[in-house]
């Protein structure tokens, strides 16, 4: 099989194209709808990229992936349907999780949490193919308590959120549903258990210390050079150096655009009667204010 890669810069995101060269048989994996919060405009200039490489190889799209609801990108898989309607959007089933915590934040009182907005709801472990290719889904929680991984023909998994290139380790868990220890047991439980020759291709690179982007490994590298979670690593270490980490974290820039729009499927919110579209930004004081009198 084939994988092309598209990093978009701004969000330090890698959408994945994979496909069959015989065939032609292909999926799409984690695309962007890019989002410009200042001005609050989108535009499809990712999308268009993984279009472009679809028509000039005439790729026959049968899924468009999502790893997990996205918190720091919106998700660009509505305007792919628009020009692949016969491809089929799909997620974990536990997306349901996810939207019924957001839903409460964001009190969107008609919102269906029952992942209606998804053309198909994805089992632990199932296996299904997209023509010529062979997809195994294996849930690894802990960056969100949905996260699925994606096995694709044995030989390559992509992780999402989850593991990233070694010299940046994994991702933080400390969203709505989070956990460390879950993460810990996704990774050494499952992800781990995948041969060592397994290629594992990553959701995002930031680059650490200003190398070019990278985004493809093997189990067996990550078991031996992990920064977080190496074969060697025990969950209390671990637990104990990403919760740390975590607490020193900023939120994801596009955290609440993102979020109202990835839980219902990469959907926009309606036009109003004045033809503009509005996302819902909720106010809250912030907890850590100092107190004047004594500071």
């Amino acid at each position: 099989m084939i994988i092309t890669s598209f990093f978009d810069e701004d969000t330090s995101t890698l959408t994945y194209i994979v496909h069959d060269p015989i065939t032609n048989d292909a999926v799409i994996i984690d695309p962007v709808l890019d989002y410009d919060p200042k001005a609050s405009t989108y535009s499809t200039t990712s999308v268009d990229k993984v279009m472009n490489h679809v028509s000039a190889n005439q790729l026959k799209v049968h899924y468009i992936l999502e790893t997990h609801a996205h918190a720091d990108h919106l998700s660009g898989a509505q305007f792919l349907k628009q020009k692949l309607p016969s491809a089929i959007l799909a997620i974990g089933k536990n997306i349901q999780l996810v939207q019924k915590e957001f839903k409460h934040i964001f009190n969107f009182k008609d919102f269906n949490e029952n992942g209606i907005q998804f053309d198909e709801l994805l089992d632990d472990n199932a296996c299904f193919n997209a023509g010529a290719l062979t997809i195994k889904v294996m849930f690894t929680p802990g960056h969100t308590p949905a996260c699925s991984s994606y096995v694709i023909n044995d030989e390559a998994v992509f992780t999402g959120d989850v593991l990233f290139m070694q010299d940046y380790g994994t991702g933080r868990c400390d969203f709505p549903g989070g956990s460390a220890s879950a993460m810990y047991d996704s990774v050494t439980q499952r992800l781990y258990t995948l041969p060592d020759s397994t290629k594992v291709f990553v959701g995002h690179d930031y680059k650490p210390g200003g190398r070019e982007v990278q985004y493809e490994s093997t189990i067996g590298d990550q078991k031996k050079h992990n920064l977080h979670l190496n074969a060697s690593t025990t969950k209390e270490a671990f637990v104990t150096l990403r919760e740390t980490r975590d607490k020193t974290l900023t939120a994801p820039r596009l955290l609440l655009q993102s979020l109202q729009v990835n839980i219902d499927g990469g959907t926009l919110p309606q036009p109003e009667t004045n033809g503009m579209s509005y996302l819902k930004i909720p106010l809250r004081k912030n907890k850590r204010q100092s107190n004047s009198n004594n500071e």
